[in-house]
């Protein structure tokens, strides 16, 4: 009996070692994650560098810029805005960028130089931020169309055009169409990839899960955003009713584990889908900063594991 009991305690430590190794092998951390600067456009607008080494200390390590009234560069040339980022660990991936040149795709010359300059610094996406409060099927249909010709001048120069969604792509149009859903189908898998922004696809009333199962392969980048839970987003809701003659709704994000996002079960299939970055946006700072709060999202990507 002695024996066997020793045996048993062996077999169940054996196990336990052996299952936490396991456990361990089948978990993997976030590993590098990025930052739109949307988030610190305030701080941006008043000292780009400073701005830029908080959030290398921070433990960002890759920037998502967008174009401002500086340019994506912030008032620096190209080369220069690239030197900063690199000497700060970390690495300029993408740029939200001027969305008028989708429509007036005539007008490509200056979209060209801009893909020229993205790629003398190693940008890998130009992204269309907002096309416009589109409402047909036609003005959809322009957009898929200028997203094309976007994505084969950005693949003659090495990177690739890119779409991020708001909340009225996931809103049917009045004649039929579900805006998000056309331009996947409507655009060329190899020229045209998706930014994914989580909350907005949660605001909608949609499932981000599901969106990124059924897109694999599709969708390169995630804005990682988190919308505060029901109590609080009632509360915004009646509060701060949206201006007049506009669609959009109030905002309501917050720092990331603040809100009802499932971040483990969306990330996870953002993993499975083949997302390559996973960038944190937050545009609402309850009594705190953008400065404060963009340290408690990266603690929270630090800390996670898929």
């Amino acid at each position: 009996m002695k024996r066997r009991t020793a045996l048993q305690t062996l077999s169940s430590s054996v196990l336990g070692i052996y299952g936490a190794q396991y456990l361990q092998s089948c978990s993997t951390k976030m590993g590098d994650f990025g930052i739109q600067l949307w988030t610190v456009k305030e701080d941006m607008a008043k000292d780009p560098k400073a701005t830029l080494t908080a959030l290398s200390a921070a433990g960002y390590k890759q920037i998502e810029s967008f174009t401002g009234d500086k340019g994506l560069f912030w008032g620096m040339e190209p080369k220069e805005f690239k030197k900063v980022i690199e000497d700060l660990g970390m690495e300029l991936v993408s740029s939200h960028v001027d969305p008028s040149f989708t429509q007036k795709i005539l007008s490509s010359y200056d979209f060209k130089k801009l893909v020229d300059q993205a790629a003398s610094v190693g940008i890998k996406y130009l992204i269309n931020p907002f096309p416009g409060e589109f409402k047909t099927a036609d003005e959809w249909k322009k957009t898929a169309e200028g997203l094309n010709k976007q994505g084969l001048m950005c693949k003659s120069a090495g990177l690739a055009m890119g779409y991020h969604n708001h909340h009225f792509e996931f809103i049917k149009t009045a004649d039929g169409i579900l805006p998000e859903q056309y331009l996947l189908d409507n655009t060329d898998k190899d020229l045209v990839k998706f930014e994914l922004d989580l909350y907005w696809v949660a605001k909608a009333g949609q499932d981000p899960v599901e969106w990124l199962k059924k897109n694999k392969g599709r969708i390169d980048l995630v804005h990682v955003k988190d919308l505060h839970k029901a109590a609080r987003l009632s509360e915004i809701e009646t509060k701060e009713k949206p201006a007049e003659g506009t669609f959009w709704p109030a905002g309501a994000s917050t720092f990331l584990g603040d809100g009802q996002l499932d971040f483990k079960a969306i990330l996870d299939a953002a993993k499975e889908a083949g997302v390559k970055y996973y960038i944190v946006e937050q545009e609402r700072f309850d009594n705190s900063s953008p400065l404060a709060d963009i340290k408690k999202d990266a603690v929270y990507m630090k800390n996670f594991v898929f």
